[in-house]
């Protein structure tokens, strides 16, 4: 399946920022880039940890502990903020698609916060966890973030696009709010945004521009293309987004 394992051009840009690697009296410490095959296998199969391939990929418990190592130290944002130093900004798309969670993540450790602390939330198609992102004029993605499956698409918008100085915003009525409107503005950017209904004054906006829109729907199917995404079974929001973040990574060195 493609995607599942790296390329020899993709591993080279990865290399530099995978920890571990170090030579020791008997060779390489760890194999990092068998280890990051591993966490594609998962990512794309959506299988259980104890289903990786020893043959392939070693003991799982291996990989298990060093993915929660990873996630930990921050490894898949620092490469992630390596690969996607340099977005387009000719214009930026932002919506919000909803992902139901396994019945086993749904039921996380109360210890830990409960449920909406780990980015789960309760609706009327159950209970799920909702990915907001921005995407820039190739589609690829620049920013995101996840909440409970019922929040408003409004909440993380503008910490979303803060700081990005597009020259159109993208987004559909969900987001025509002032606050939002305001923030675009004051980047120097226009927003593309159709007026809600109830609005007394009807704002126009570049139509146009607004079939752009394909870009935020296109990168949401491809990322539901990995299973350990299109569902949910992690129970931590962290682990979670850090199979986002794999996927992210991977689109953009596509």
């Amino acid at each position: 399946m493609e995607g599942e394992i790296l390329r020899d051009d993709q591993w080279e840009r990865l290399c530099e920022f995978v920890p571990g690697g170090r030579k020791g009296k008997r060779g390489p410490r760890s194999d990092g880039c068998r280890f990051f095959n591993a966490i594609l296998w998962l990512a794309r199969s959506g299988a259980r940890w104890r289903d990786l391939p020893e043959d392939r990929f070693g003991p799982y418990q291996t990989v298990k502990r060093r993915y929660y190592r990873w996630i930990e130290a921050g490894v898949f944002e620092r490469i992630f903020e390596a690969v996607a130093s340099d977005p387009d900004l000719e214009w930026l798309a932002i919506d919000a698609t909803v992902i139901r969670a396994q019945a086993q993540a749904a039921g996380g450790p109360r210890k830990k916060g409960g449920l909406e602390t780990q980015a789960l939330g309760r609706s009327r198609g159950g209970v799920g966890t909702k990915i907001h992102a921005v995407v820039g004029a190739l589609g690829l993605p620049v920013r995101f973030d996840i909440g409970p499956g019922q929040q408003n698409d409004m909440a993380p918008a503008c910490g979303l696009i803060a700081g990005l100085n597009a020259d159109q915003v993208l987004a559909d009525r969900a987001y025509d709010a002032d606050r939002l409107h305001d923030v675009i503005l004051e980047q120097g950017g226009e927003a593309v945004i159709p007026p809600r209904c109830h609005r007394k004054y009807q704002h126009s906006y570049d139509k146009v521009a607004y079939k752009n829109r394909w870009g935020i729907e296109g990168f949401f199917a491809k990322l539901k293309q990995w299973r350990r995404i299109a569902t949910r079974y992690d129970k931590l929001a962290a682990n979670f987004i850090g199979f986002i973040k794999l996927a992210s990574i991977m689109l953009w060195l596509k």
